[in-house]
């Protein structure tokens, strides 16, 4: 049953072969959005796509990387003729790559050592090249689908766009400078972008997940027994619902943020779905 919201718009979702995202995309198809799916695994994607059909919803798989954008207008090319013109954009493409994780919480001589030490990576050897692609993924992955299915949205005249940020968009957390770095940058860009496109008819918002357990996550915050890890437990100490996030906590937000008849006079915020984690000192 689809929602007068949605009924017959075209969405696309980024990253929408992860767990996240492949929620949210089916929640919008299942609410009478059309669904053109976006990432890097076409199979992932065809997965998700056959669950929408599955249920009568109309799905259109394409992959594509998201800093690519040759690739991407191509993809905005494909789905205007198959779908129609993109009314509504979720941008859930990101990620981290371990080369540019630090394995320590704070400066140790040893990352300086000409000795070095086995296993220690620090601030001053992390790998730059890894560095950026961090933030290549991660900020200009919402960018450049900002950039090209938002001139679709600006030629009608109307649209909706949410972005994903992070609890690192506020607080950086330890070991990951440029995962937080990239985060923050999508607020600021929201806040930007919401000002510019306002006299297009367009929203631009923002929500930013807590700990959700997910492929990368789950590695994390739980050993192979399933059990926490002393980060997952550190995380679970400063979340007052004393829980991690489910893909099924985060539609609600993403929906409201993306209906031009329940949000329409929203535009430029982030919003935390985070079990309190922002509201908590962990004292």
């Amino acid at each position: 049953m689809g929602n007068a919201g949605f009924q017959d718009q075209t969405a696309v979702v980024t990253g929408a072969g992860g767990t996240l995202c492949s929620a949210v995309a089916k929640e919008l198809a299942r609410l009478g959005a059309k669904v053109a799916l976006l990432g890097r695994s076409f199979d992932k994607l065809a997965s998700v796509a056959a669950d929408i059909r599955a249920t009568g919803g109309a799905a259109l798989p394409i992959a594509a990387d998201v800093t690519d954008v040759e690739a991407l207008t191509a993809a905005c090319k494909a789905i205007s003729e198959k779908l129609g013109p993109c009314e509504l954009l979720v941008n859930g493409a990101g990620g981290n790559q371990m080369q540019a994780v630090t394995t320590i919480t704070e400066f140790a001589p040893e990352e300086i050592s000409p000795l070095g030490a086995e296993g220690l990576r620090g601030f001053f050897n992390l790998d730059l090249d890894r560095f950026l692609d961090v933030l290549r993924v991660n900020l200009m992955g919402t960018v450049i689908p900002c950039q090209i299915f938002g001139r679709e949205m600006a030629r009608q005249g109307r649209g909706a766009i949410v972005n994903f940020a992070s609890m690192n968009s506020y607080r950086p957390l330890s070991r990951v400078p440029a995962y937080g770095m990239a985060k923050a940058g999508v607020v600021n860009f929201t806040q930007w972008l919401a000002a510019y496109l306002a006299p297009a008819g367009v929203r631009v918002n923002a929500v930013a997940p807590g700990f959700f357990l997910n492929d990368r996550s789950r590695k994390i915050l739980l050993d192979e027994a399933g059990n926490r890890t002393a980060r997952g437990q550190s995380v679970i100490g400063h979340t007052p619902l004393r829980r991690f996030g489910e893909p099924d906590d985060l539609l609600g937000c993403v929906c409201w943020l993306l209906d031009d008849q329940r949000s329409g006079f929203v535009t430029g915020i982030t919003v935390p779905v985070d079990g309190g984690f922002l509201a908590s000192s962990g004292v």
